[in-house]
Protein backbone atom coordinates (compact mmCIF):
# COMPACT_ATOMS: atom_id res chain seq x y z
CA UNK A 1 0.00 0.00 0.00
CA UNK A 2 1.41 3.38 -1.27
CA UNK A 3 2.39 5.86 1.75
CA UNK A 4 0.09 9.53 2.17
CA UNK A 5 1.89 12.00 0.13
CA UNK A 6 4.34 14.54 1.63
CA UNK A 7 2.24 17.66 1.43
CA UNK A 8 2.74 21.40 -0.09
CA UNK A 9 1.35 24.22 -1.65
CA UNK A 10 2.41 24.40 -5.98
CA UNK A 11 2.70 28.46 -6.93
CA UNK A 12 4.21 29.31 -10.28
CA UNK A 13 4.79 25.69 -10.96
CA UNK A 14 7.22 25.12 -7.46
CA UNK A 15 6.21 22.99 -4.87
CA UNK A 16 6.27 24.93 -1.84
CA UNK A 17 6.55 24.15 1.99
CA UNK A 18 5.37 26.97 4.81
CA UNK A 19 6.28 27.86 8.59
CA UNK A 20 2.47 27.11 9.19
CA UNK A 21 1.16 23.62 9.30
CA UNK A 22 -1.06 21.47 10.64
CA UNK A 23 -2.09 17.82 10.75
CA UNK A 24 -4.06 15.62 8.71
CA UNK A 25 -6.14 13.34 10.41
CA UNK A 26 -7.39 9.31 9.14
CA UNK A 27 -10.87 9.70 10.10
CA UNK A 28 -11.38 6.05 11.00
CA UNK A 29 -8.69 5.77 13.19
CA UNK A 30 -8.22 9.62 14.21
CA UNK A 31 -4.29 9.47 13.85
CA UNK A 32 -2.12 11.42 12.19
CA UNK A 33 -1.03 11.13 8.71
CA UNK A 34 0.22 13.82 7.41
CA UNK A 35 1.09 17.63 7.89
CA UNK A 36 0.03 20.15 5.31
CA UNK A 37 0.98 23.28 5.02
CA UNK A 38 -1.03 26.87 5.28
CA UNK A 39 -0.60 29.55 2.99
CA UNK A 40 0.34 33.03 4.13
CA UNK A 41 -0.56 36.33 2.45
CA UNK A 42 2.86 36.39 0.69
CA UNK A 43 1.74 32.81 -0.71
CA UNK A 44 -1.31 34.18 -1.99
CA UNK A 45 0.15 37.44 -3.21
CA UNK A 46 2.29 34.96 -5.29
CA UNK A 47 -0.11 32.96 -6.64
CA UNK A 48 -2.15 35.63 -7.46
CA UNK A 49 0.84 36.79 -10.07
CA UNK A 50 1.70 33.48 -11.03
CA UNK A 51 -1.81 33.20 -12.11
CA UNK A 52 -1.69 36.62 -14.21
CA UNK A 53 1.01 35.16 -15.91
CA UNK A 54 0.05 32.19 -16.55
CA UNK A 55 -3.19 33.84 -18.45
CA UNK A 56 -1.22 35.73 -20.54
CA UNK A 57 0.36 32.33 -21.76
CA UNK A 58 -2.65 30.20 -21.67
CA UNK A 59 -4.87 32.02 -22.85
CA UNK A 60 -2.56 32.47 -26.19
CA UNK A 61 -2.42 28.19 -26.31
CA UNK A 62 -4.52 26.82 -29.24
CA UNK A 63 -7.07 24.72 -27.83
CA UNK A 64 -5.97 21.85 -29.06
CA UNK A 65 -2.93 22.04 -27.10
CA UNK A 66 -4.69 22.25 -23.99
CA UNK A 67 -6.90 19.80 -24.71
CA UNK A 68 -3.59 17.43 -25.00
CA UNK A 69 -2.43 18.68 -21.90
CA UNK A 70 -5.45 17.77 -20.21
CA UNK A 71 -5.61 14.22 -21.81
CA UNK A 72 -1.85 13.87 -20.81
CA UNK A 73 -2.41 14.71 -17.24
CA UNK A 74 -5.45 12.55 -17.19
CA UNK A 75 -3.68 9.15 -18.34
CA UNK A 76 -0.65 10.02 -15.84
CA UNK A 77 -3.93 10.10 -12.75
CA UNK A 78 -5.11 6.61 -14.87
CA UNK A 79 -2.03 5.70 -13.99
CA UNK A 80 -1.72 6.55 -10.70
CA UNK A 81 -4.82 5.37 -9.63
CA UNK A 82 -4.20 3.06 -6.82
CA UNK A 83 -1.47 5.47 -5.06
CA UNK A 84 -4.60 8.37 -5.36
CA UNK A 85 -7.06 6.11 -4.09
CA UNK A 86 -5.05 5.08 -0.92
CA UNK A 87 -4.65 8.59 -0.36
CA UNK A 88 -7.97 9.35 -0.67
CA UNK A 89 -9.48 6.53 1.67
CA UNK A 90 -6.80 7.37 4.32
CA UNK A 91 -7.78 10.78 4.53
CA UNK A 92 -11.79 10.88 3.82
CA UNK A 93 -12.34 7.06 4.95
CA UNK A 94 -14.68 5.78 2.10
CA UNK A 95 -14.08 2.51 0.97
CA UNK A 96 -11.13 1.81 -1.70
CA UNK A 97 -13.55 1.00 -4.36
CA UNK A 98 -15.19 3.78 -3.88
CA UNK A 99 -12.18 5.91 -4.07
CA UNK A 100 -11.08 4.26 -7.21
CA UNK A 101 -14.07 4.79 -8.72
CA UNK A 102 -13.76 8.70 -7.90
CA UNK A 103 -10.26 9.04 -9.00
CA UNK A 104 -11.53 7.66 -12.70
CA UNK A 105 -14.30 10.22 -12.14
CA UNK A 106 -11.59 12.73 -11.94
CA UNK A 107 -10.17 11.76 -15.41
CA UNK A 108 -13.33 11.89 -17.10
CA UNK A 109 -14.04 14.98 -16.44
CA UNK A 110 -10.61 16.01 -17.62
CA UNK A 111 -10.85 14.21 -20.88
CA UNK A 112 -14.68 15.42 -21.82
CA UNK A 113 -13.43 18.78 -20.87
CA UNK A 114 -10.42 18.52 -23.13
CA UNK A 115 -12.72 17.84 -26.26
CA UNK A 116 -15.16 20.90 -25.04
CA UNK A 117 -11.62 22.95 -25.53
CA UNK A 118 -11.78 22.34 -29.18
CA UNK A 119 -15.29 23.21 -29.23
CA UNK A 120 -15.96 26.63 -28.21
CA UNK A 121 -17.33 27.81 -31.38
CA UNK A 122 -18.60 31.41 -32.09
CA UNK A 123 -21.20 32.51 -34.97
CA UNK A 124 -21.59 34.27 -37.66
CA UNK A 125 -25.26 36.50 -36.96
CA UNK A 126 -26.74 37.65 -40.72
CA UNK A 127 -26.66 40.87 -41.98
CA UNK A 128 -26.70 43.55 -44.23
CA UNK A 129 -24.14 43.32 -46.86
CA UNK A 130 -20.81 44.91 -46.23
CA UNK A 131 -21.44 44.01 -42.45
CA UNK A 132 -20.35 41.18 -40.04
CA UNK A 133 -21.50 40.36 -36.80
CA UNK A 134 -19.54 37.46 -35.00
CA UNK A 135 -19.91 36.35 -31.57
CA UNK A 136 -16.43 35.30 -30.05
CA UNK A 137 -15.78 33.44 -27.21
CA UNK A 138 -12.85 34.43 -24.90
CA UNK A 139 -11.61 33.13 -21.46
CA UNK A 140 -12.85 34.68 -18.76
CA UNK A 141 -9.33 35.46 -16.67
CA UNK A 142 -8.34 33.97 -13.26
CA UNK A 143 -10.32 31.49 -11.83
CA UNK A 144 -10.29 30.94 -8.15
CA UNK A 145 -11.79 28.32 -7.49
CA UNK A 146 -12.87 26.50 -3.61
CA UNK A 147 -13.59 22.62 -3.48
CA UNK A 148 -15.22 20.78 -0.80
CA UNK A 149 -13.95 17.79 1.37
CA UNK A 150 -16.51 15.07 0.35
CA UNK A 151 -14.84 14.21 -2.87
CA UNK A 152 -11.18 15.31 -3.03
CA UNK A 153 -10.44 14.76 -6.62
CA UNK A 154 -13.55 14.65 -8.62
CA UNK A 155 -14.29 18.24 -7.08
CA UNK A 156 -11.48 20.08 -7.74
CA UNK A 157 -10.93 18.24 -11.33
CA UNK A 158 -14.26 19.24 -12.00
CA UNK A 159 -13.05 23.09 -11.38
CA UNK A 160 -9.35 22.59 -13.06
CA UNK A 161 -10.57 20.92 -15.67
CA UNK A 162 -13.32 23.50 -16.98
CA UNK A 163 -10.67 26.42 -16.31
CA UNK A 164 -7.65 24.87 -18.10
CA UNK A 165 -9.91 23.89 -21.22
CA UNK A 166 -11.07 27.37 -21.68
CA UNK A 167 -8.12 29.11 -21.37
CA UNK A 168 -8.19 30.41 -18.06
CA UNK A 169 -5.09 30.13 -14.86
CA UNK A 170 -6.91 29.08 -12.10
CA UNK A 171 -5.97 29.24 -7.96
CA UNK A 172 -7.45 25.95 -6.16
CA UNK A 173 -8.26 26.58 -2.08
CA UNK A 174 -8.98 22.44 -1.46
CA UNK A 175 -10.14 21.50 1.48
CA UNK A 176 -7.87 20.75 4.18
CA UNK A 177 -9.29 18.08 5.73
CA UNK A 178 -8.89 16.22 2.39
CA UNK A 179 -5.83 17.83 0.42
CA UNK A 180 -4.61 14.64 -1.04
CA UNK A 181 -6.54 14.19 -4.45
CA UNK A 182 -5.46 17.94 -5.23
CA UNK A 183 -1.93 17.66 -4.74
CA UNK A 184 -1.99 14.36 -7.36
CA UNK A 185 -3.81 16.82 -9.52
CA UNK A 186 -1.70 19.02 -9.61
CA UNK A 187 1.10 16.82 -9.78
CA UNK A 188 -0.14 14.97 -13.02
CA UNK A 189 -0.69 18.12 -14.64
CA UNK A 190 3.04 19.69 -14.01
CA UNK A 191 4.08 16.27 -14.95
CA UNK A 192 2.29 16.91 -18.46
CA UNK A 193 3.72 20.05 -18.84
CA UNK A 194 1.21 22.58 -18.00
CA UNK A 195 3.15 26.04 -18.18
CA UNK A 196 3.88 28.02 -14.14
CA UNK A 197 1.16 30.02 -12.91
CA UNK A 198 -2.04 28.42 -14.97
CA UNK A 199 -2.53 25.89 -11.86
CA UNK A 200 -1.57 27.25 -8.37
CA UNK A 201 -3.28 24.94 -5.37
CA UNK A 202 -2.85 26.39 -1.47
CA UNK A 203 -4.43 26.09 1.43
CA UNK A 204 -5.54 27.10 4.60
CA UNK A 205 -7.95 29.11 6.99
CA UNK A 206 -10.99 29.34 4.38
CA UNK A 207 -12.37 33.02 5.53
CA UNK A 208 -8.93 34.48 5.32
CA UNK A 209 -7.99 33.43 1.81
CA UNK A 210 -11.57 33.63 0.03
CA UNK A 211 -11.44 36.97 1.69
CA UNK A 212 -8.14 38.34 0.09
CA UNK A 213 -8.41 36.56 -2.71
CA UNK A 214 -11.89 37.86 -4.29
CA UNK A 215 -11.34 41.09 -3.53
CA UNK A 216 -7.84 40.99 -6.39
CA UNK A 217 -9.08 42.47 -9.65
CA UNK A 218 -6.39 39.59 -10.96
CA UNK A 219 -9.67 37.07 -10.08
CA UNK A 220 -12.57 37.36 -12.53
CA UNK A 221 -14.48 34.30 -12.05
CA UNK A 222 -15.34 32.77 -8.50
CA UNK A 223 -16.21 28.95 -8.56
CA UNK A 224 -17.12 27.63 -5.87
CA UNK A 225 -18.63 23.71 -4.08
CA UNK A 226 -19.69 23.98 -0.61
CA UNK A 227 -22.65 24.94 1.81
CA UNK A 228 -25.15 27.63 0.64
CA UNK A 229 -24.67 29.66 3.82
CA UNK A 230 -20.99 30.04 2.47
CA UNK A 231 -22.12 30.13 -1.03
CA UNK A 232 -24.03 33.06 0.07
CA UNK A 233 -21.20 34.98 1.65
CA UNK A 234 -18.97 34.20 -1.00
CA UNK A 235 -21.12 35.87 -3.25
CA UNK A 236 -21.91 38.65 -1.56
CA UNK A 237 -17.98 39.08 -1.43
CA UNK A 238 -17.91 38.59 -5.10
CA UNK A 239 -20.68 40.91 -6.01
CA UNK A 240 -19.02 43.94 -4.25
CA UNK A 241 -16.49 43.82 -6.73
CA UNK A 242 -18.85 42.94 -9.78
CA UNK A 243 -17.18 39.64 -9.98
CA UNK A 244 -19.57 36.27 -11.55
CA UNK A 245 -19.56 33.41 -9.94
CA UNK A 246 -20.58 29.83 -10.42
CA UNK A 247 -22.04 28.43 -7.27
CA UNK A 248 -22.66 24.50 -7.25
CA UNK A 249 -24.06 24.77 -2.92
CA UNK A 250 -26.16 21.84 -0.96
CA UNK A 251 -29.13 20.10 -1.40
CA UNK A 252 -31.80 18.10 0.54
CA UNK A 253 -32.85 15.57 -2.56
CA UNK A 254 -36.12 14.21 -2.35
CA UNK A 255 -37.11 10.54 -3.69
CA UNK A 256 -40.84 10.39 -5.68
CA UNK A 257 -41.99 6.13 -4.92
CA UNK A 258 -45.20 5.67 -7.16
CA UNK A 259 -47.17 2.98 -6.42
CA UNK A 260 -46.46 1.31 -9.65
CA UNK A 261 -42.80 0.85 -9.39
CA UNK A 262 -41.03 -1.96 -7.97
CA UNK A 263 -40.80 -2.11 -4.57
CA UNK A 264 -37.90 -3.89 -3.87
CA UNK A 265 -36.17 -2.72 -6.62
CA UNK A 266 -36.66 1.00 -5.88
CA UNK A 267 -36.19 0.29 -1.69
CA UNK A 268 -32.66 -1.70 -1.97
CA UNK A 269 -31.41 0.64 -5.04
CA UNK A 270 -32.55 3.66 -2.51
CA UNK A 271 -31.05 2.10 0.74
CA UNK A 272 -27.04 1.33 -1.01
CA UNK A 273 -27.05 5.01 -2.60
CA UNK A 274 -28.47 6.32 0.59
CA UNK A 275 -25.18 5.13 2.27
CA UNK A 276 -22.84 5.46 -0.31
CA UNK A 277 -19.04 7.94 0.85
CA UNK A 278 -21.47 8.02 4.14
CA UNK A 279 -24.69 10.28 2.70
CA UNK A 280 -21.78 12.95 2.69
CA UNK A 281 -22.96 13.73 -1.34
CA UNK A 282 -24.68 17.13 -2.24
CA UNK A 283 -27.05 15.02 -4.49
CA UNK A 284 -27.75 11.93 -1.76
CA UNK A 285 -30.90 10.77 -1.72
CA UNK A 286 -32.68 11.53 1.36
CA UNK A 287 -36.38 12.62 1.53
CA UNK A 288 -37.94 9.37 0.38
CA UNK A 289 -41.64 9.93 -0.24
CA UNK A 290 -43.26 6.66 -0.65
CA UNK A 291 -47.18 6.16 -1.76
CA UNK A 292 -49.08 4.88 1.14
CA UNK A 293 -50.12 1.75 -0.49
CA UNK A 294 -46.83 0.86 -0.77
CA UNK A 295 -45.14 2.46 2.44
CA UNK A 296 -44.84 -0.55 5.08
CA UNK A 297 -43.50 -2.61 2.15
CA UNK A 298 -40.79 0.06 1.02
CA UNK A 299 -39.65 0.95 4.30
CA UNK A 300 -39.40 -2.57 5.69
CA UNK A 301 -36.85 -3.42 2.69
CA UNK A 302 -35.06 -0.15 3.04
CA UNK A 303 -34.55 -0.15 6.77
CA UNK A 304 -33.38 -4.23 6.73
CA UNK A 305 -30.69 -2.80 3.34
CA UNK A 306 -29.50 -0.02 5.38
CA UNK A 307 -28.73 -1.84 8.46
CA UNK A 308 -27.10 -4.59 6.67
CA UNK A 309 -24.84 -1.97 5.30
CA UNK A 310 -20.92 -3.14 6.55
CA UNK A 311 -19.41 -0.14 8.27
CA UNK A 312 -15.83 -0.16 8.89
CA UNK A 313 -12.73 1.58 7.56
CA UNK A 314 -12.19 2.02 4.30
CA UNK A 315 -9.16 -0.06 3.36
CA UNK A 316 -11.19 -3.76 4.44
CA UNK A 317 -12.19 -5.22 1.37
CA UNK A 318 -15.82 -5.81 2.38
CA UNK A 319 -16.74 -2.30 4.03
CA UNK A 320 -19.37 -0.70 2.14
CA UNK A 321 -19.48 2.58 4.56
CA UNK A 322 -16.68 4.57 6.06
CA UNK A 323 -16.63 6.84 8.83
CA UNK A 324 -17.96 10.66 8.59
CA UNK A 325 -15.10 12.88 7.29
CA UNK A 326 -14.72 14.38 10.68
CA UNK A 327 -16.15 14.95 14.22
CA UNK A 328 -18.51 18.20 13.48
CA UNK A 329 -20.83 15.27 11.66
CA UNK A 330 -21.15 13.29 14.40
CA UNK A 331 -22.61 16.19 16.70
CA UNK A 332 -24.90 17.85 13.64
CA UNK A 333 -26.53 14.14 12.87
CA UNK A 334 -26.78 13.16 16.56
CA UNK A 335 -28.66 16.49 16.92
CA UNK A 336 -31.31 16.13 14.35
CA UNK A 337 -31.84 12.67 15.07
CA UNK A 338 -33.24 14.13 18.56
CA UNK A 339 -34.78 16.57 17.71
CA UNK A 340 -36.67 14.25 14.71
CA UNK A 341 -37.65 11.69 17.57
CA UNK A 342 -38.42 14.67 20.54
CA UNK A 343 -41.55 15.83 17.15
CA UNK A 344 -42.65 12.27 17.15
CA UNK A 345 -40.28 10.74 14.38
CA UNK A 346 -39.86 6.62 14.70
CA UNK A 347 -36.32 5.57 14.45
CA UNK A 348 -36.17 2.62 12.33
CA UNK A 349 -32.85 1.66 12.92
CA UNK A 350 -29.54 3.38 13.90
CA UNK A 351 -29.46 6.96 15.05
CA UNK A 352 -26.22 6.80 17.07
CA UNK A 353 -22.43 6.92 17.06
CA UNK A 354 -20.46 3.89 16.32
CA UNK A 355 -17.52 3.05 18.34
CA UNK A 356 -15.60 4.72 20.56
CA UNK A 357 -12.30 5.55 17.66
CA UNK A 358 -12.92 6.51 14.44
CA UNK A 359 -16.48 8.74 13.51
CA UNK A 360 -18.79 6.47 12.43
CA UNK A 361 -22.25 6.41 12.35
CA UNK A 362 -24.76 4.13 12.04
CA UNK A 363 -26.59 4.32 8.85
CA UNK A 364 -29.99 5.69 10.07
CA UNK A 365 -33.36 5.57 9.00
CA UNK A 366 -36.53 8.12 10.31
CA UNK A 367 -40.06 7.08 8.87
CA UNK A 368 -43.36 9.36 9.72
CA UNK A 369 -41.03 12.81 10.17
CA UNK A 370 -42.96 15.50 10.78
CA UNK A 371 -42.66 18.37 9.03
CA UNK A 372 -41.29 21.05 11.47
CA UNK A 373 -38.58 18.35 12.11
CA UNK A 374 -35.48 20.29 11.64
CA UNK A 375 -34.30 17.47 9.37
CA UNK A 376 -37.08 17.84 7.04
CA UNK A 377 -35.73 21.28 6.03
CA UNK A 378 -31.97 20.97 7.08
CA UNK A 379 -29.88 18.41 4.95
CA UNK A 380 -28.32 15.88 7.10
CA UNK A 381 -24.92 15.73 4.62
CA UNK A 382 -24.70 11.81 6.56
CA UNK A 383 -26.15 8.70 6.46
CA UNK A 384 -29.40 9.27 7.36
CA UNK A 385 -32.82 8.57 5.26
CA UNK A 386 -35.68 10.07 6.03
CA UNK A 387 -38.87 7.64 4.60
CA UNK A 388 -42.72 9.37 4.81
CA UNK A 389 -46.12 8.44 3.13
CA UNK A 390 -47.75 10.36 0.70
CA UNK A 391 -51.13 9.91 -1.13
CA UNK A 392 -50.55 10.62 -4.27
CA UNK A 393 -48.13 11.93 -7.24
CA UNK A 394 -49.20 15.64 -6.67
CA UNK A 395 -48.25 15.37 -2.77
CA UNK A 396 -45.36 13.75 -3.41
CA UNK A 397 -44.30 17.01 -5.53
CA UNK A 398 -45.38 19.05 -3.47
CA UNK A 399 -43.25 17.78 -0.13
CA UNK A 400 -40.47 17.74 -2.60
CA UNK A 401 -40.58 21.17 -3.33
CA UNK A 402 -40.99 22.55 0.10
CA UNK A 403 -37.27 23.11 0.61
CA UNK A 404 -35.20 26.09 -0.04
CA UNK A 405 -33.27 23.19 -2.24
CA UNK A 406 -33.54 22.46 -5.57
CA UNK A 407 -30.07 20.30 -6.88
CA UNK A 408 -31.05 16.91 -7.41
CA UNK A 409 -34.31 15.15 -7.24
CA UNK A 410 -35.58 11.32 -8.01
CA UNK A 411 -38.34 9.54 -8.84
CA UNK A 412 -39.32 6.00 -9.05
CA UNK A 413 -42.50 5.12 -12.00
CA UNK A 414 -43.21 3.28 -15.07
CA UNK A 415 -45.79 5.44 -15.48
CA UNK A 416 -44.87 7.92 -18.51
CA UNK A 417 -47.81 10.62 -17.34
CA UNK A 418 -46.15 10.31 -13.72
CA UNK A 419 -42.44 10.85 -15.16
CA UNK A 420 -44.03 13.90 -17.32
CA UNK A 421 -45.71 15.56 -14.35
CA UNK A 422 -42.77 15.05 -12.21
CA UNK A 423 -40.26 16.67 -14.85
CA UNK A 424 -42.24 19.57 -15.23
CA UNK A 425 -43.31 19.79 -11.78
CA UNK A 426 -40.03 19.23 -10.13
CA UNK A 427 -37.58 22.56 -8.78
CA UNK A 428 -34.51 21.06 -9.43
CA UNK A 429 -31.64 21.35 -11.65
CA UNK A 430 -31.16 17.18 -12.16
CA UNK A 431 -34.33 15.59 -12.48
CA UNK A 432 -33.63 11.57 -12.71
CA UNK A 433 -35.96 8.97 -13.49
CA UNK A 434 -35.60 5.16 -11.86
CA UNK A 435 -31.65 6.22 -11.26
CA UNK A 436 -29.99 7.77 -8.69
CA UNK A 437 -27.44 9.06 -10.74
CA UNK A 438 -27.38 12.70 -10.64
CA UNK A 439 -24.30 14.05 -13.00
CA UNK A 440 -22.12 12.65 -15.45
CA UNK A 441 -19.30 14.41 -17.22
CA UNK A 442 -21.27 15.00 -20.53
CA UNK A 443 -24.49 16.51 -18.76
CA UNK A 444 -24.83 20.03 -17.26
CA UNK A 445 -24.83 20.57 -13.39
CA UNK A 446 -26.15 22.97 -11.47
CA UNK A 447 -29.14 23.89 -8.88
CA UNK A 448 -32.13 26.38 -8.65
CA UNK A 449 -33.09 28.16 -5.49
CA UNK A 450 -30.99 28.02 -2.81
CA UNK A 451 -28.70 25.39 -4.40
CA UNK A 452 -26.98 27.28 -6.91
CA UNK A 453 -25.94 29.19 -9.69
CA UNK A 454 -24.89 27.87 -12.99
CA UNK A 455 -23.74 24.70 -14.49
CA UNK A 456 -20.65 22.44 -14.91
CA UNK A 457 -20.13 19.86 -17.31
CA UNK A 458 -21.76 18.78 -20.34
CA UNK A 459 -21.49 21.63 -23.73
CA UNK A 460 -22.79 24.33 -20.77
CA UNK A 461 -19.69 23.75 -18.63
CA UNK A 462 -17.10 25.94 -20.19
CA UNK A 463 -19.79 28.95 -20.67
CA UNK A 464 -19.11 30.32 -16.93
CA UNK A 465 -15.11 30.25 -17.66
CA UNK A 466 -15.42 32.26 -21.06
CA UNK A 467 -16.87 35.84 -21.93
CA UNK A 468 -18.78 36.24 -24.84
CA UNK A 469 -17.55 38.98 -26.91
CA UNK A 470 -19.62 40.46 -29.67
CA UNK A 471 -17.74 41.49 -33.35
CA UNK A 472 -19.59 44.44 -35.27
CA UNK A 473 -17.33 44.83 -38.35
CA UNK A 474 -18.66 46.92 -41.47
CA UNK A 475 -16.39 47.35 -44.85
CA UNK A 476 -16.54 50.20 -44.98
CA UNK A 477 -16.70 53.79 -42.32
CA UNK A 478 -20.43 54.84 -41.96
Amino acid sequence: MSTYPDLHLYINGEWRKTAHDLPVLNPATEEEIGRLPHAERRDLDDALDAAAEGFKVWSQTPPVTRANVLLKAAALMRERQEEIATAITAEHGKPLPQARLEVIRGCEFFEWDAGEATRTYGRVIPSAPGVRYIVHHQPIGTVAAFSPWNFPMSQPCRKVAGAIAAGCSIILKAAEETPAGALHIARALHDAGLPPGVLNLVFGTPAKISEHLIKQDQVRLVAFTGSTTVGQHLTILASQHMTPVLMELGGHAPVIVCEDTDVKAAAISGAVRKMRNAGQVCTSPTRFFVHESIFEEYTELFVRRAAATIVGNGVDPDVEMGPLANDRRIGALTDLVEDAKDKGAEVRTGGSKMGDVGYFFQPTVLANVPDHARVMQEEPFGPLAIINPVASLEDGIKQANAVPYGLAAYGFTNRADYVDRMIEGIEAGNVSINTLEASLPETPFGGVKSSGYGREGGTEGLQHYMITKNISHSMEIV
